[in-house]
C-alpha cells in the first residue's frame, strides 16, 4: 500500500509542476489555491509512504516521478521538445524507479 500511496505523491507532483506552470503562462491568481492544495496533499502522501519506504527510497522515486511526468506532460500538452536523447534520459529515470521499486 505504501507505494501506492508514493505513486499517488508523484502524481500530485505532477498537478503541482503543471499548475505552477499554468500560473506561470496565463497569470491566473486562482490557480495558487489549487496549487497549495496539490503540494500539500504531495507533501502529505510522501510523508504518509517514507512510514514504511526509507526516506531516501522515497524522495527518489516521488522526485522521479515528479520529474519525468513534469517532463513527459510538457511534451504532450506544451509542445516541448521531443528530442530522442531527451526521451531516453527520462526512461532511463522510470527505470530507476522500477529498479528501486525491485530491490526494496
Amino acid at each position: 500500500m505504501a507505494w501506492f500511496i508514493l505513486l499517488i505523491a508523484g502524481l500530485l507532483e505532477v498537478v503541482g509542476v503543471v499548475l505552477l506552470n499554468e500560473i506561470t503562462r496565463t497569470k491566473k491568481k486562482s490557480l495558487v489555491a489549487l496549487l497549495a492544495i496539490a503540494f500539500i496533499c504531495s507533501f502529505s502522501t510522501l510523508k504518509v509512504a517514507m512510514n514504511d519506504i526509507p526516506m531516501g527510497t522515497a524522495y527518489a522515486i516521488w522526485s522521479g516521478i515528479g520529474t519525468s511526468g513534469g517532463t513527459l506532460v510538457g511534451m504532450l500538452l506544451y509542445n516541448e521538445s521531443k528530442n530522442v536523447k531527451r526521451i531516453f534520459f527520462i526512461g532511463l529515470i522510470i527505470l530507476s524507479i522500477i529498479g528501486l521499486k525491485l530491490i526494496s
